[in-house]
């Protein structure tokens, strides 16, 4: 199955860490979506953590990971599934053109707020993504505003 990752799951060895093996890494769009740091992080209520939210013309930029049913278990105990974030099926377009389903994780309504901003940790882990990612993709994430 495909799983696709445009927050801090982009960083190759956080998956690992997480005991997800995947066989296939690679770069994958999101049309009709932006990224915001929305996500209160927990205990931490001025901190936000990635989220996708529909905006017609919107593009996120993300990581294809090809896995095991079984490793999604793994993924909804990091992304606190039904609690903090619920998964979702999503088309995202490949480097190749190819169209494909994915599941991707979408912050609760209830675990949102507006107005807040990633920590540098944070916001270095989606960075670790820029083995595969456009470089103005990259650039657009170093240019966040952080909390520290």
């Amino acid at each position: 199955m495909l799983y696709f990752a445009c927050g801090s799951n982009m960083n190759r060895e956080r998956i690992i860490k997480r005991r997800v093996k995947f066989s296939r890494r690679e770069h994958a769009i999101l049309e009709g979506w932006r990224l915001e740091f929305n996500k209160v992080a927990s205990g931490k209520p001025k901190e936000g953590y990635a989220n996708i939210v529909r905006e017609k013309k919107g593009v996120v930029e993300g990581i294809i990971y090809e896995i095991q049913k079984t490793d999604l278990k793994r993924l909804d105990e990091h992304e606190g599934h039904l609690c903090h974030y619920r998964r979702m099926p999503v088309r995202v377009r490949l480097d190749s053109g190819e169209e494909v389903e994915a599941t991707t994780y979408v912050a609760q309504p209830w675990q949102t707020s507006s107005g807040l901003k990633p920590s540098r940790g944070y916001l270095g882990h989606l960075l670790e993504g820029r083995d595969l990612l456009p470089p103005e993709y990259s650039q657009w994430l170093k240019r966040t505003s952080t909390v520290d």
